[in-house]
């Protein structure tokens, strides 16, 4: 009668043990499941500037579990955070998103940002996106007009019956393009307009296209290596036409492509607009703020730097340059306690 009391103490004392380790583990998976917390930016195509840069965006500030450099305070967001960027058709598609909490944050261009607060624009139809709010300005974009090397096209007005490529339906780059024409006196109906070809540099060398518009961060990879092997050239975005796109789209300024930004090519006029990171006005903000104050910290400076020119372009100090949609709460915080919130918003 012992011996079998003994051995069912045993066992039963056995099954404690492993009902226990089961719980811990358990615990512990639900400890790192509740740490975890998935966010997306909403990019651009691939062969555009806004997939690396979000790319890049997630590796910086993502905060998984057992990654030395999140050691160090606030270098990464707040823990548990795994960004991810995905692909998208671009700024108009982005906003969307964002406003209707499809995605939680996207990149985008302030003039469709100002459209979208408007109600303007492409969003005529859909009406003001009220729930869209600025994280950070990034860096700035150039309007680049690409035409092939052997064409006679040298302004803007020569697109007039050409086949030109204006960019992706709901993309920044065709609101970008319908407004250089209108202020050259063009439209999409005085030219042979083209949406989105699969590869735009493949379309120019086989002929199947004359010119392109392309936004982004200048030097872009793709035009510097068709300019690079003769393939292409850039037309001036400039005169009385740059005057007229200016006062009609506020977010744009004039700007210069320096000289070799693409090698070997003189200085370019053109017009620039600011890239913004936008979220919804749901998204925390802790979580907004942990991000901004990732992004923005000293220790990843070099892995900015290092990546590509828009990325090296993204500094504090014009984190709140431009700002067609309101502040976030959370990166309003954060610029606060740095002093850098723009005066017409300190409260």
């Amino acid at each position: 009668m012992k011996l079998r009391v003994a051995l069912f103490s045993a066992v039963a004392s056995g099954a404690c043990a492993v009902a226990l380790l089961f719980l811990a583990v358990a615990l512990g998976e639900a400890q790192t499941n509740a740490l975890r917390q998935s966010f997306q930016i909403a990019t651009g195509p691939t062969d555009g500037t806004y997939f690396p840069v979000g790319q890049l965006i997630a590796g910086v500030v993502s905060h998984p579990p057992g990654v030395d450099r999140c050691q160090i305070p606030d270098v990464c967001g707040p823990e548990g955070l795994i960004i991810s960027a995905r692909t998208s058709d671009g700024s108009v598609a982005n906003v969307l998103a964002v406003n209707a909490g499809r995605v939680d944050s996207g990149l985008a261009q302030a003039d469709i940002v100002d459209d979208a607060v408007k109600g303007s624009g492409p969003f005529r139809h859909s009406g003001r996106q009220t729930h869209v709010r600025v994280l950070a300005g990034l860096f700035d974009e150039d309007v680049h007009l690409v035409v092939a090397a052997h064409s006679k096209i040298a302004k803007v007005a020569d697109l007039r019956g050409k086949r030109v490529s204006i960019g992706g339906e709901q993309s920044g780059t065709l609101e970008m393009a319908r407004s250089v024409l209108a202020a050259y006196g063009l439209s999409e109906r005085t030219i042979k307009a083209r949406h989105d070809p699969a590869d735009m540099s493949a379309a120019l060398l086989g002929s199947k296209v004359d010119a392109f518009f392309f936004v982004g961060g200048a030097p872009v990879p793709l035009i510097d290596d068709l300019i690079a092997r003769g393939q292409a050239r850039l037309v001036p975005i400039d005169g009385k036409g740059r005057d007229r796109l200016i006062k009609a789209v506020r977010a744009l300024s004039s700007d210069i492509i320096p000289a070799n930004t693409y090698r070997g090519v003189p200085a370019v006029q053109t017009v620039r607009v600011r890239a913004l990171w936008i979220v919804r006005d749901s998204a925390s903000v802790p979580l907004v703020y942990g991000i901004a104050k990732s992004l923005f910290h000293a220790s990843n400076r070099a892995q900015l730097d290092a990546a590509m020119p828009a990325t090296r372009a993204i500094r504090i100090d014009d984190a709140a340059t431009v700002l067609p949609a309101p502040l976030h709460p959370g990166s309003e915080r954060y610029l606060r306690e740095l002093g850098r919130l723009p005066r017409a918003i300190k409260t």
